[in-house]
């Protein structure tokens, strides 16, 4: 039974950059996924995600996305390819509305770059948009969006490069502590190591289901729509989009390819009993939903859709991710209910987990996002 340093459990977003963080450590890492980098079949596709610093959900986030930007320029370094394009991001809604209070909120308190826009200043500058005159928006010029299964893939191969082993195709059974160490049994085989990572997505509660942590997985399509052929939408002057409405909270990317530009629903979703068995087909009502915020907010994109793909939140009960060591075995890591916000953290959290796993402890507050925290556990 081959042994290894640490083992890491799931290669998607975190895990690929787990293994990458451990592997530029020096340690002999094992990745283990039942999918190959940049698969469709979890959390961490669908051609691009988001990523902002002024991060509405909580101020504590801020450190983690600073250190981030850092990260993803450095892997781009390594990899020699564009992963992060800072076209900047519009966010809109009316006035005092969760997305606007907690991009103001964080903003104030880390000394970050944001522009106020009235609805009319958002229409002059940027057409694409229609902006109704009680709203109000926050332009962040720095933020923009990644090329998600681009990063991922990117992490994979580094990690390689530096002497880890990735091997896919396996199907986790299960992991248990063996003396001074673990053992990982796969549909394969079995591997032994002194530490493991945990970061299997949508497939976090059954790895970690001792825990008792509530982990809800739900179905989230995205829809890629036409435009009407000015080139607004693929133009350096078109920004990433998040509407918070009162009908739900919208997003998107300017158009990267000819498929169009890329728009979901973030709010909403159902639920997923079986990950491997999620519904990948078209739900009418779900796609109702996104046409009608386009046809009342993008004027120039078209009725239009050409394409959709279907990935997976992983929510906890408050939204937040859980970042932690095991309670019962020190040495063994893990990152669980990312919520729908967390690939632009992954870089970060690979770094974080790599920490935890060898030192047993993150140079990074994440006490936060801690286990134990209050009223995750609470049904």
């Amino acid at each position: 039974m081959a042994r290894y340093d640490a083992i890491v459990l799931g290669c998607g977003g975190v895990g690929s950059a787990a293994l990458f963080h451990l592997a530029r450590r020096g340690a002999r890492a094992l990745g283990l996924d039942r999918f190959a980098p940049g698969h469709d079949r979890g959390s961490s596709h669908g051609q691009s995600r988001l990523i902002r610093q002024a991060y509405y959900e909580h101020p504590n986030y801020v450190p983690l996305v600073q250190r981030a930007f850092e990260l993803w320029h450095e892997l781009e370094q390594r990899a020699d390819e564009t992963l992060y394009n800072p076209v900047g991001l519009l966010q809109i809604g009316p006035p005092g509305c969760e997305v606007l209070s907690g991009v103001r909120a964080s903003a104030r308190l880390h000394s970050l770059e944001i522009e106020e826009l009235s609805a009319a200043e958002s229409r002059a500058r940027f057409p694409g948009f229609h902006v109704p005159d009680e709203y109000q928006a926050i332009f962040e010029r720095r933020a923009g969006y990644l090329l998600v299964e681009e990063c991922v893939i990117a992490h994979a191969e580094q990690a390689r490069r530096l002497g880890a082993e990735l091997r896919t195709g396996e199907t986790i059974r299960s992991w248990r502590a063996d003396g001074d160490g673990f053992v990982v049994e796969t549909d394969q085989g079995r591997y032994a190591a002194d530490r493991l990572i945990v970061c299997a997505g949508a497939w976090a509660g059954q790895l970690l289901g001792e825990l008792g942590i509530p982990l809800e997985v739900r179905r989230k399509p995205l829809y890629w729509w036409a435009t009407r052929g000015n080139g607004y939408w693929a133009g350096a002057g078109c920004p990433g989009f998040l509407f918070d409405l009162p009908e739900g909270c919208f997003y998107g990317v300017p158009q990267i390819d000819p498929s169009g530009i890329k728009v979901a629903e973030h709010t909403g979703g159902t639920i997923v009993d079986d990950p491997l068995a999620v519904d990948r087909g078209v739900d009418l009502e779900e796609r109702g939903r996104v046409a009608t915020f386009v046809d009342s907010y993008l004027p120039q994109a078209t009725v239009e859709c050409v394409r959709q793909t279907v990935c997976m939140y992983t929510m906890t009960r408050d939204a937040h991710f859980v970042v932690d060591q095991h309670p019962q075995h020190e040495r063994v890591v893990f990152a669980a209910g990312l919520s729908g916000h967390g690939f632009k953290f992954t870089c970060v959290l690979g770094e974080v987990l790599a920490e935890l796993a060898i030192d047993g402890r993150a140079r990074l507050p994440i006490e936060f996002l801690s286990a134990a925290r209050p009223g995750l556990h609470v049904c």
